[in-house]
Formats: C-alpha cells, structure tokens, sequence
C-alpha cells in the first residue's frame, strides 16, 4: 500500500489567508509557508498558473519547508491553452496590442522560450528533491478528440523529465466508454490522470494512471462526504506508491478539511498510510 500526502491546493489564497487559519504572527508568505509545512506534508502551487515564478522565490519556498516537503505545481495557464493577461508574461517575450494572449498569439520560438523559463523555475524544488508533479490544468473547453488528444499528451512530453499529471474538465473525457480510453492512452505515456470530484455522470473516476496519483477536491466538503472520500483513497493507494490529495475547498476551509481527511485515513497530518 502507498502513502497519501494530504494537503491544501494552495497556501496563500485571499480566502485562506482571511479565515483566520493562520496565527496572527505568520502575517507573511514565507511566514504562512512554514506554519502550513509544520502540518502538512504537501501543497498545491496555483499562482505558479498565473505567472511563472523566479528562481529566488522557490528557492525560498525550499528554505522554508522541511526536507521531506512536496510541491505539486501548477504549469503556466499559457502552456496547457488558457488565455492569459499579457503582463503575465515575462517583458521581453511580451506580444503588443492583445487584452489576452492565446497560444496561437505566440510563434514556436517564443513559446520554447516560456517552456525554458518553467523548467528553470523548477530546478530549486528539483535539486531539493521537493517536486512531487507538475499539473496541467486543461481549458474546460477542451472536449475529447484525435487533436485535443495530441495536444494533452504533447504538452505533458514537454514536461518531461518531471513527473506530470493532467486535469481534463470536459465531461466528454469521461462519458461511456471513452474513460476508458482516456485513461488507457494517459497510461501508455505515463503520464497521471488527476481525479477530480465534479459532476460527471455516474460519478468521480478514482483511478491512477502514473505515479503519483493524483486527487483534486475542488467542492465544499461534508464530514459524511469526506469520511467517503477516506474509502476511496485508501483502495486507490494500493494501487500506486504514492498518492497526492490536493482539497480546495471554498471558503478558506481547505486545510481544515485536509486536517479532517487525513484524520479519518487514521493517520495524523503529517502523512497518511494506507
């Protein structure tokens, strides 16, 4: 059986950072950083989706974690199709004259450049072995098809040598026998499925299809709801070495609820095993 590493989607959110969770005292980033990896052993990096970092700040994020952290990033909203503002783009790779900047706005070179500077922003968690994967978070928009399929596996080989994992919102993925499909060719590249718990007919697909596995619990969360989730976990962590359960509860209650999870998988905060 593997081990689950429970944690919050984000340390730093605005309705997190309001909730009160954290003590008066950790009133920074880095502050609030290492309060939350006193309690749990892993964190999801969203803002890492809206701009890509520089190397000195996850150099800190290094600095403030204990060893054996884990950072499971977010790749650039840019890189996986989404539009972004164009100041969230480094300067001197900056196209003129766009409210928002698609792909298709940029040429190869350009976007080989943007691809560079990701990976160089990881290589800190890299050489402190705290990189758990890189998540590609796809456009709700991006139904199932032959491109749309090419496109998710080839923007996962640019992530390559680093473990990726990939969040596909479409229902379509899922719908009759093509989530068997999906995750069939997810699999035949190594490349992880993330599990997400929306609304798709009959229900949550919790399976892995690399390692890590890899969980998302975007919606409000029960005690009956999670208690639920505590079963599932502990059957899909006999199939991988690893499991990572990301909660992003609304409200700033995502570690409250990560804290509430890892109790029912008996196991304390810190670490989770199955």
């Amino acid at each position: 059986m593997g081990n689950i590493l429970v944690g919050a989607s984000s340390w730093a959110d605005r309705a997190l950072i309001g909730s009160g969770w954290y003590p008066r005292e950790h009133n920074t980033t880095a502050g609030r950083l290492e309060y939350y990896a006193g309690r749990f052993p892993i964190v999801g990096v969203d803002t890492t989706a809206y701009a890509i970092p520089a190397a000195e700040t996850v150099t800190a994020w290094v600095e403030r974690t204990p060893p054996e952290f884990t950072f499971d990033v977010t790749a650039f909203n840019l890189l996986t199709g989404h539009r972004v503002r164009p100041d969230a783009i480094p300067a001197d790779l900056r196209p003129e004259g766009s409210e928002k900047v698609r792909h298709r706005d940029l040429d190869d070179r350009t976007m080989a450049e943007l691809w560079r500077r990701f990976h160089e922003s990881l290589q800190p968690l890299v050489d402190a072995d705290k990189l758990g994967a890189v998540l590609l978070r796809f456009p709700d928009w991006l139904a199932r098809g032959d491109a749309a399929t090419r496109r998710v596996l080839a923007t996962a080989r640019e992530c390559r040598p680093h473990r990726v994992a990939v969040e596909l919102r479409h229902p379509s993925w899922y719908e009759g026998p093509h989530a068997l499909e999906t995750l069939r060719t997810l699999q035949a590249e190594d490349v992880g499925y993330v599990c997400v718990d929306e609304s798709f007919e009959p229900g949550p697909v919790v399976v892995a299809t690399a390692e890590p596995g890899v969980v998302r619990l975007h919606r409000p969360q029960t005690d009956a709801g999670l208690a639920r989730w505590a079963q599932r976990l502990r059957a899909l962590a006999g199939e991988v070495d690893t499991l990572h359960v990301l909660i992003d509860s609304p409200g700033g209650r995502a570690p409250l609820d990560a804290a509430a999870l890892a109790d029912k998988l008996h196991t304390g905060r810190l670490v989770a095993r199955s």
